[in-house]
């Protein structure tokens, strides 16, 4: 018994952990705005697809308790990608959804790293430069 609260406790804590993403991203954000200005429509885009892919993890997560059609992991990976990985985050703690399996744990992360990467390629004064010249 002690070793399942052990473990549970260390879920647990690697769960709120992920939390650090957002206001790590977060800044990163307003870094990079600090040298050159992200239009507004980026942040937009990330609030809706957070809330979108939040969405889309509930629905899977309803549709494997009833029995019904998932989401695919892709899906929700690809939502991720898109910007949507701050919604994915809260969705996979509050919900406690897709948080075992090892494979998308690394896949989900992959993806938040690419999508953090290309935003800074997109708009950092640097790496704009260099792709524009």
């Amino acid at each position: 018994m002690q070793t399942r609260r052990r473990r549970m406790r260390s879920r647990a804590n690697s769960g709120a952990v992920s939390y650090l993403a957002i206001p790590a991203f977060l800044a990163i954000y307003l870094v990079v705005g600090l040298y050159r200005p992200v239009p507004l429509w980026v942040a937009g885009l990330y609030l809706v697809v957070s809330v979108a892919c939040f969405v889309f993890y509930a629905v899977d997560k309803s549709a494997a308790q009833n029995g019904r059609w998932r989401v695919s992991e892709s899906t929700l990976l690809l939502l991720g990608l898109a910007g949507g990985w701050p919604g994915a985050i809260v969705a996979q703690q509050t919900l406690r959804h897709k948080t075992q399996k090892a494979s998308f744990r690394s896949a989900f992360w992959g993806s938040v790293i690419v999508n953090a990467v290309v935003f800074v390629a997109c708009f950092s004064p640097l790496l704009y430069g260099v792709l524009a010249g």
